[in-house]
């Protein structure tokens, strides 16, 4: 009996001091964030460990590794380090099927475990972007479609014109594990968008280094406007002159063509046409006149005039006049002989024409207008001063014919009266 007792109480003191040696122990292990297709580590620790083994399974509660023992077969999974306080696994070629709890477990009496989550990121592929029209006709609407699957969590998708970020609407549609992100731009396509490269870029926390992104370039076509530009700013006889004619469309309006005054250049000798240009070898008086530049393509056409007038070539030339451009509307090509949409560039007057002595007839004008003024007031004045004085003047025959029977008797009446106002005169030295 002495002997079975000492036994079963050096028993009992064994099992508590090693249950109460291993209570304290827990495996210590972290959350694992991987891309998908990346390779994903695992590891659980203990602080102390008595020869106790730890066991790492997935979230189908299969067995992974046991200790340094490999108890599932997949290629993927491999040991990297296996000692009595630690072991990591390492998993390779991660799958968005891999994601999940995975469960270290360390036996003791009771078993102790911990759960690490293993968070797979869908990698999202590259956009792609849709709705473009090659060319663009100015004036259309287009809307741009940027697409990118496979992402999750869900990507965000931004839009750029060249360097500068524009907004689109964006819509996610969930397809399983992963997300279909698709982001609209709308555009009123105007010239300005010709050659304009617009970029769709996919942000994700999985592409923090190389961002996925897709690019269109807009090819718009437009009508073309022109402008004439003077390269001497005062044409003088015998100098050389150049009318530059700036035509600017898509598809590009070459050639442009040259007109004087309605009709074809009358000297084609010191008249030269180079490329967009009219060149004056040396101008004289017969060259005074509108000179017209005209660009077409398949959307329109567009025209500019140059009023020339060559002046002499004094000592001290005139002082320059500034040539103002009014390039005109493009219209369609039914509508090339329409007037209403030929708008000139006036160049340098002739100082003969009614409009340069617009200053002149003003003030003639005005002189006019004042001479007139003062002649109606004087009538005015004169016509008052008459009324005032308006009264009866009687002869002297008619001052003794009141009283007077007969004629005879009136004449002798008036010369008496005339008489006797002589003697009423008075005199003063």
């Amino acid at each position: 009996m002495n002997l079975k007792s000492h036994l079963l109480f050096t028993f009992y003191t064994v099992y508590v001091l090693l249950v109460k040696g291993l209570s304290g122990q827990h495996p210590l292990v972290d959350n694992v964030t991987v891309t998908e297709g990346g390779t994903a580590n695992l590891t659980c620790r203990v602080e102390s460990n008595d020869n106790t083994s730890l066991q790492w399974s997935n979230p189908a509660q299969q067995t992974l590794f046991f200790g340094d023992k490999k108890a599932l077969r997949d290629n993927r999974i491999e040991l990297v380090r296996a000692t009595s306080s630690e072991l990591t696994i390492s998993i390779s070629d991660v799958s968005l099927s891999d994601e999940g709890r995975y469960t270290c477990s360390l036996f003791t009496m009771p078993i102790r475990t911990a759960k690490a989550y293993l968070t797979v990121l869908g990698v999202p592929a590259k956009p792609e972007i849709e709705g473009l029209t090659k060319p663009a006709l100015e004036g259309d609407q287009i809307t741009l479609t940027c697409s990118s699957q496979g992402s999750k969590p869900a990507a965000d998708l931004r839009w750029f014109r060249n360097e500068k970020e524009v907004k689109g609407a964006k819509v996610v549609n969930p397809m399983g594990k992963t997300f279909t992100v698709q982001s609209f731009l709308q555009l009123q396509v105007d010239r300005n968008d010709d050659g304009v490269a617009y970029t769709c870029r996919v942000d994700h926390v999985a592409l923090s280094q190389t961002p996925q992104q897709a690019t269109e370039v807009l090819e718009v076509h437009y009508a073309p406007r022109v402008e004439i530009n003077p390269l001497h700013s005062v044409p003088l006889e015998g100098q050389y002159l150049r009318l530059e004619c700036v035509s600017k469309g898509n598809p590009s309006p070459d050639p442009v063509m040259w007109t004087k005054d309605g009709g074809e250049l009358p000297d084609l000798e010191r008249m030269i046409v180079e490329g967009r240009d009219l060149t004056f070898t040396s101008l004289n008086k017969t060259d005074n006149g509108t000179y017209r530049c005209e660009a077409s393509n398949h959307l329109g056409t567009s025209s500019a005039e140059y009023k020339l007038y060559v002046y002499d070539a004094p000592t001290s030339p005139p002082p320059p006049t500034t040539a103002p451009l009014h390039p005109s509307t493009p219209e369609s090509t039914a509508q090339l002989d329409s007037p209403a949409s030929e708008p000139s560039v006036t160049g340098h007057r002739d100082p003969n024409a009614v409009g340069q002595h617009g200053t002149d007839h003003a003030l003639i004008g005005g002189v006019v207008a004042v001479v007139v003024f003062v002649t109606l007031c004087l009538i005015i004045v004169l016509g008052r001063y008459l009324a005032r004085h308006k009264g009866t003047y009687l002869t002297n025959e008619a001052k003794g014919a009141d009283d007077a029977p007969d004629a005879d008797t009136a004449i002798i009446n008036a010369e008496g009266n005339h008489a006797h106002a002589e003697e009423k005169k008075e005199y003063f030295i």
